[in-house]
């Protein structure tokens, strides 16, 4: 670890926690978005006409990833990197910014699976009932609210941190 802090000091810290944040909502959201897809492929066999509803249900997993990437280009904005000076960053500013970005890293995998499980499960209204299937998108949607919760938190922490 001293070598990591030697060799990249506190910018690499800020890097590493953006990119956790990145790859962590990433991988929820290809977990949440696959295991809706694989529940869909049913439905769609059978009535090839409910695909839309299906293929909305599945994306929806898939926003934590946009957060992700929303936050990791908060901490480029905060570290000026599209400014041409970037900032120089110590041990201790960097390890602020790598936590700023925790909230957002569990936040968006634990939730996008978890959003996952419910739109797969919502699958069931579609090939049951599939004039109810926003009763389905809504009670995904209650999950995605914590998901914004965790992008919020992951942003005031980093603009808010004084470098």
């Amino acid at each position: 670890m001293a070598a990591f802090f030697e060799a990249f000091g506190g910018i690499g810290l800020a890097y590493f926690g953006a990119a956790i944040a990145v790859a962590l909502c990433c991988i929820g959201s290809a977990k949440g978005t696959g295991m809706v897809g694989e529940a869909a492929t049913g439905v769609i066999s059978e009535t090839p006409e409910h695909f839309s509803k299906c293929m909305i249900l599945q994306v929806l997993p898939g926003t934590q990833g946009l957060y992700g990437i929303v936050a990791w280009f908060m901490v480029l904005l905060k570290l000026n990197v599209f400014g041409g000076q970037m900032a120089n960053l110590t041990i201790q500013n960097g390890m602020a910014i790598f936590w700023a970005c925790m909230p957002i890293a569990l936040g968006g995998l634990l939730s996008a699976i978890a959003q996952g499980r419910v739109a797969a499960a919502s699958i069931n209204i579609v090939a049951k009932r599939p004039d109810q299937f926003s009763k389905g998108i809504i009670l995904a949607g209650i999950v995605e609210f914590y998901a914004i919760l965790s992008l919020v938190a992951t942003i005031l922490l980093v603009m808010m941190y004084q470098l």
